[in-house]
């Protein structure tokens, strides 16, 4: 979460905060009235996740100024602190920045300033001693800090311990990992915690680390010839060796760690080299699932920590958690400096694509010549929805992406790495047999026939997911499901159908499996846990570095002899019939007919932000191609709600021109051109209400008219739209009683029928599932244009959000169409609540998922705004304080 607004909330008008570095804020102050730029380090103290000015206080300010001194700090590597060391006068301070990009930036901003490398400004001010400022305008922060730096020694920031350096001016002195957003902040609970990060430190560009350093921004053509030609060559530096990768799953039913982990943290004989530990369902509270803040985290992190292998000491590297899906990153202490660009990040696969109930998490890093990347995902439930669960993991590998600290660099993908472990509670089940049969089969042991009846292997074999991954043989009883406490099978009425939830796979070459088994001894949860320990391959050194030199001997006589060129599979691309949120992609073939390897980019055109139109990507939209090789470019076209409205009205059409630039060479010029078929997802209310036929019946040109003002039907309009009455109606006769509806998603392909007939037509019953109708409904509330209550009304519904009759007032002002809407909407919800024991619902759930979508802030919203708009429509929904009357 951004926290400058909560910190720019406690200074004067004329300040801006730039960064936010956790305790730390760098600040740039920009006087007018003067024409210079004055620079300076406030220091705060935040016990929680600072949202509003209440939740932080001002311990120091520091100026950068002519006294101020950066000394040459210890960067550890790993994901754990960054030490920085810092002096102004005669006091030397010490900081430790939570590994992320936020210290990246920050850092980067302090070593920009001081060095007075960037800002000629702040150069004059802060580096000259003919131009000293005088800071006047810290006096004003003089009632709220306990403390101040200027003019006087300065204390030790939250408690930090002094050490007197030399104050040397240096410039350029941090070498700053390459990651991108710091995903988790580390609980203060973990004692031991620092004793651990004291075991990790960067390493040194030795041969054995030349990927490193090849990975590195000055590096461009000259990189992806080194890494062709080693790629070639990579049998003849590669060997195996027990090192050993420890991958642990565990769904653990919200529950709290109440039994040691050891019998399955600590199976092997040997301790492994790197723990990857996995859990789902953390925390299955509605606190966690819509603030995704949990106690849980802390219990089962100091668990874990408790139960790895008695004969090695291990390092934390990273955590990332995303609701209840948690994963964590251990590594030996004689491996930790050989660990470094660790990165995290997580994906939500819930209702609309954004809840984090269910998902995936995380982490990728750098381990000697290696970049390996380690997936804990918890995918859609229910037997019958296996295709969910496949859409779940092909929307996991599209949409995770690592950012490299270049931004003009393409981002690391799931599948773009050497290695990818995959663990989780996938939730693929066995079908096609009865339980007693499934339970027989259990019995005698015969999991090879049992297992020809399991959902993920059918689908790894029809190459629906997991295309290339490997998973070891099953030899181990399904881990799912038991009744709680015991080794018993599901007693309750639905009596589910045991089944291998929680899986491990790999994907990479020179990888081993030595065991993959469940741990019966476990038994708070539902689920068993699940361990594999792969052994990998690894670099040799010696061999590595003379491949290297040869490498790059042989390419230093390549350079500047040719010019690269290269031959187009076609430069003219038409899609046909796109539609709003399908796919649609064309492949474009480059060859390299030059005599020499080439690099290529698509390139901006003249007065234009971005190389395409929003709607078009190409992927990858920059690449080498060897000499005498090819590579194929996906040109993929998708309309989102961002996209439709002006698509929809006739102000933009599917055209756009394509400039691929190669270096050293030439420019070619891609023709993308298209027909898109007009959708009400992404077309206003009032344009809506104005249309009694289906979109696409619409004559050309009469949907712009419309959107110029020119309301052909204005004297009889709908009181709603048609669309949106035919969801309603859909699911308020066949999902009222639905479970779980409106916080499971549906289908994809089911989402594309439901569309088609709402443009086309109005059948007597929507295709797809109550799900996938529900999320339809939630998808054309997102898509709108101007939301259901328009901007210009957000900020008085704020307001207001503590009187019910003032929040009834404000919607009793909205045009027409929007107030029939609004009221439609909430009596529907309404009904939904009178069966809360069947579906699950309940008012803060409702008010939580559809406050965000029908009170919408045009800017971007804060903490404090979220909570408001929940309170405003809450009166709605709660039959006791609302008062519409119309009904569903």
């Amino acid at each position: 979460m951004d926290q400058s607004a909560a910190i720019s909330k406690t200074l004067e008008n004329e300040e801006n905060c730039t960064i936010v570095s956790f305790i730390l804020v760098f600040l740039f102050v920009f006087r007018l009235v003067t024409s210079q730029v004055e620079v300076k380090i406030f220091i705060y103290k935040n016990r929680r996740m600072a949202i509003t000015a209440e939740d932080v206080s001002l311990e120091d300010i520091i100026p950068i100024s002519f006294d101020f001194a950066v000394a040459e700090g210890e960067l550890l590597s790993c994901g754990s602190d960054i030490t920085v060391r810092m002096s102004y006068q005669q006091e030397e301070l010490n900081f430790k920045l939570p590994f992320g990009s936020h210290s990246r930036l920050f850092l980067s901003e302090l070593n920009r300033a001081w060095s007075g490398k960037s800002y000629n400004n702040i150069k004059k001010v802060c580096k000259s001693p003919a131009v000293v400022p005088n800071f006047e305008w810290i006096n004003k922060y003089q009632k709220n800090s306990k403390s101040l730096g200027v003019g006087k020694q300065v204390p030790a920031p939250l408690g930090t311990p002094l050490n007197k350096l030399s104050q040397q001016r240096k410039t350029g002195l941090f070498f700053i990992p390459e990651m991108t957003t710091c995903v988790h902040q580390f609980s203060q609970g973990i004692t031991s915690r620092e004793d651990r990060d004291e075991l990790v430190r960067s390493s040194s560009h030795t041969p054995s680390n030349k990927a490193q350093i090849l990975a590195m921004p000055q590096f461009g053509l000259r990189d992806n010839l080194i890494r062709c030609e080693l790629l070639k060559n990579e049998e003849q530096y590669t060997y195996l060796e027990d090192f050993s990768f420890f991958l642990g799953t565990y769904n653990v039913n919200g529950q709290t760690p109440k039994e040691s982990l050891r019998p399955w943290l600590s199976c092997t004989l040997n301790p492994p080299d790197v723990y990857c530990v996995g859990f789902q369902e953390l925390d299955l509270s509605k606190e966690a699932f819509f603030f995704n803040d949990t106690p849980k985290e802390p219990e089962w992190t100091k668990a874990v920590s408790e139960a790895l292998h008695p004969d090695a000491t291990y390092a934390l590297v990273k955590l990332v958690r995303l609701v209840g899906i948690m994963l964590i990153l251990y590594v030996k202490k004689e491996h930790a400096e050989f660990i470094s660009d660790v990165e995290a990040e997580s994906v939500g696969t819930g209702i609309m694509g954004r809840m984090g109930n269910k998902g995936a998490v995380a982490i990728r890093f750098h381990f000697h010549n290696s970049n390996i990347c380690v997936v804990n995902s918890h995918l859609a439930a229910h037997i019958e929805e296996y295709e969910r669960r496949n859409q779940d993991f092909k929307d996991i590998c599209a949409r995770m992406e690592f950012h490299q600290l270049d931004n003009s660099r393409p981002p690391f993908t799931i599948i773009k790495h050497d290695v990818v472990f995959w663990i989780g509670d996938l939730n693929y089940r066995i079908s096609n047999l009865d339980v007693k049969d499934v339970k027989e089969l259990i019995s005698k042991k015969d999991f090879e026939a049992l297992h020809n009846y399991d959902q993920l292997k059918r689908q790894i074999d029809e190459e629906a997911v997991f295309v290339g991954f490997v998973e070891g043989e099953i030899n181990f009883q399904p881990t799912y499901k038991y009744d709680t406490g015991s080794d018993t099978w599901d007693t309750s009425e639905k009596c589910r159908v045991p089944a291998w939830c929680d899986r491990i796979l790999w994907k990479g070459k020179n990888i081993t499996q030595q065991h993959y088994q469940s741990h019966m001894a476990l038994k708070i949860s539902d689920h068993k846990p699940v361990s594999s320990l792969l052994v990998t391959g690894r670099i040799n050194s010696e061999t590595y570095k003379k491949t290297f030199e040869e490498i790059v001997r042989n390419i230093d006589k390549l350079e500047n002899e040719c010019i690269p060129s290269v031959t187009l599979s076609k430069q003219e691309f038409h899609f046909k019939d796109v539609k709003y949120m399908q796919h649609q992609a064309e492949t474009l073939t480059l060859y390299n007919d030059g005599q020499v390897p080439c690099q290529f980019e698509f390139i901006q055109k003249p007065n234009e932000s971005t190389y395409c139109k929003s709607w078009l990507t190409a992927n990858p939209h920059k690449g080498f191609i060897a000499q005498g090789g090819s590579v194929d470019i996906e040109l993929e076209v998708f309309v989102n709600h961002m996209t439709a409205p002006n698509l929809n009205s006739g102000k933009e059409q599917i055209e756009d021109i394509l400039v691929l630039h190669l270096e050293r060479g030439k420019d070619y010029f891609i023709s993308v051109s298209g027909n898109y078929l007009p959708s009400c997802y992404g077309t206003s209310l009032r344009l809506l209400c104005l249309m009694r036929e289906p979109i696409h019946d619409m004559p050309p040109g009469t949907i712009e008219t419309l959107t110029n003002g020119n309301d052909m039907n204005a004297e009889n309009p709908l009181a709603i739209p048609k669309e949106l009455w035919m969801m309603v109606d859909h699911l308020f006769r066949h999902a009222i009683k639905q479970e779980d509806i409106f916080q499971q998603p549906g289908l994809r392909s089911d989402f594309a029928e439901i569309r088609d007939c709402l443009d086309t037509g109005m059948p007597d019953s929507l295709p797809g599932s109550n799900h996938s109708v529900a999320e339809a409904l939630l998808l054309f509330l997102d898509a709108l244009p101007e939301p259901v209550v328009p901007y210009s009304f957000y900020q008085q519904c704020l307001d207001c959000c503590s009187n019910a009759s003032h929040c009834e007032k404000v919607i009793s002002m909205l045009p027409q169409c929007h107030q029939n809407v609004f009221n439609y909407l909430t009596a529907f919800l309404r009904e939904l609540l009178k069966h809360t024991a069947n579906n699950r619902l309940d008012v803060n759930i409702l008010s939580t998922i559809f406050a965000s979508l029908i009170l919408k802030p045009p800017t971007k919203q804060d903490f404090a705004e979220k909570r408001k708009t929940q309170e405003f429509f809450y009166y709605f929904l709660n039959p006791e304080s609302s008062t519409a009357q119309t009904s569903v």
